[in-house]
């Protein structure tokens, strides 16, 4: 009888069992690490791992006249906190009591009034001249040196889009009225948006915004 060996543990069996098999699925697994690389690579692509983009820019170039007849460029903004408004002086509620509200606000800063300034600027250039601005920004009592801007009907355009600001005539004849946004814009001293501050802030409400973007909260 031919003698009898003890059988070869599986571990010992062509490299072993893990080898063997090891050997076998690396196609799979290979396939499988390549589909995984492409699938992060159009991950990224799609802007999953991508930084958020940033928010939609408020503000930005403009060419005005203000209440004097001067022409003015978004460089107007710098050196002072600015609230920029678009309406129109035939405005029957939102315009005048927006500015009432900025007037008031600005009250309730203090010593930090002088750091701010109101723009107005028109959606209504047909009719709101650099003379009417004046009279209209002056008797407003807003904080010293706010203006009024105007121009032609392309710069006021121009103005609004890049503030995102609606704005279409409501009417025919001498009396129409302006549609637009009530919004107004908080801009810092370089002329950067800071944050819209709403239509129907009581002047409490809108002084203590302006003062938290002040010190920078």
């Amino acid at each position: 009888m031919a003698p009898q060996h003890p059988p070869v543990p599986p571990s010992k069996r062509e490299g072993g069992t893990f080898a063997t098999t090891l050997r076998r699925q690396w196609p799979v697994l290979l396939v499988a690490f390549v589909a995984l690389l492409v699938g992060a690579a159009l991950v990224s692509r799609s802007g999953l791992f991508s930084p958020a983009p940033p928010p939609a820019a408020v503000g930005g170039p403009f060419t005005l006249v203000d209440q004097d007849g001067k022409p003015v460029d978004e460089k107007v903004l710098n050196g002072k906190w600015s609230a920029v408004f678009f309406g129109f002086t035939y405005c029957p509620d939102v315009c005048p009591t927006t500015l009432q509200t900025l007037a008031a606000a600005a009250d309730r800063l203090g010593p930090r009034a002088k750091d701010l300034r109101v723009v107005f600027i028109s959606v209504d250039p047909e009719r709101d001249t650099p003379e009417k601005m004046k009279a209209y920004v002056d008797a407003a009592h807003l904080p010293e040196g706010s203006m009024g801007l105007t121009g032609t009907v392309a710069q006021t355009d121009a103005a609004a889009k890049v503030y995102r600001v609606f704005h279409e005539k409501a009417g025919e004849g001498p009396n129409y009225l302006i549609n637009h946004s009530t919004a107004v814009y908080l801009m810092d001293p370089k002329g950067r948006f800071v944050r819209p501050l709403a239509y129907g802030l009581t002047p409490d409400q809108t002084a203590d915004q302006i003062k938290a973007a002040m010190q920078g909260d």
